[in-house]
C-alpha cells in the first residue's frame, strides 16, 4: 500500500500544511485571520489542478479522491473545515446529521466581508463547492450552492452571472 499523501496525512491530524500549521490551527483561525490568509483554503480544500495563490498547495489526486470518497472519518473532517468556512461567510448547518445549510444570526453582518463584485471569497466558494463534490460531499455542495443561488437572488449586481454561472458548475 502507498504512503498517503500529505494531505491525507493533514486530515487525519498526523501532519502539517506548507507552513507548518495544523489542521486544527487553520480551523482556529478568527474570521479576520481567515480573510487575511490565502494559502490555507487549498489545504482544506484540495483540487487536482495548481492553485495560483499558493504554489505550495497539494494537489488533490486519484488516490486522494479514493481515500475520502471511501473514509467516512476523511469525510466527516471535510465537513468540519466547511463548517468553519461557512461561519466565515455567515452561513451555518443547524443540524450535524443533515447537509442543510441556512443563513446564520450574522450573515448580514459577515456578508458586508465578501459579497462585493469581483471579491477573492467568490474563488475560494468555487473551490470548496468543487471539493466537497470531489470529495464525496456532493450532498453538502449542493446545499451550499442552494444557499448561495438564495443570496445571488438577493445581491446579482455583486456576484454577477459569470460567478453564480462557476458556482453551479462545480457542483456537477
Amino acid at each position: 500500500m502507498p504512503a498517503e499523501s500529505p494531505l491525507v496525512v493533514f486530515y487525519r491530524h498526523t501532519g502539517t500544511d506548507h507552513r507548518g500549521r495544523t489542521l486544527r490551527e487553520i480551523r482556529a483561525f478568527t474570521l479576520d485571520e481567515l480573510e487575511r490568509h490565502h494559502d490555507f483554503i487549498q489545504w482544506l480544500f484540495p483540487l487536482p489542478e495548481p492553485s495560483g495563490a499558493n504554489l505550495s498547495a497539494p494537489l488533490l489526486s486519484a488516490e486522494d479522491v479514493r481515500q475520502f470518497t471511501s473514509d467516512d472519518r476523511l469525510r466527516a473532517e471535510l465537513i468540519v473545515s466547511l463548517d468553519t468556512m461557512l461561519r466565515f461567510y455567515g452561513f451555518e448547518r443547524p443540524d450535524d446529521k443533515s447537509p442543510d445549510i441556512v443563513r446564520a444570526g450574522d450573515y448580514h453582518h459577515r456578508r458586508a466581508v465578501w459579497l462585493t463584485p469581483a471579491n477573492h471569497n467568490f474563488l475560494r466558494m468555487t473551490r470548496m463547492l468543487r471539493a466537497l463534490t470531489l470529495l464525496g460531499c456532493a450532498a453538502h455542495a449542493r446545499a451550499f450552492l442552494g444557499s448561495l443561488e438564495e443570496t445571488y437572488a438577493d445581491a446579482r449586481e455583486a456576484i454577477g452571472l459569470r460567478t453564480i454561472t462557476f458556482w453551479r458548475k462545480a457542483v456537477q
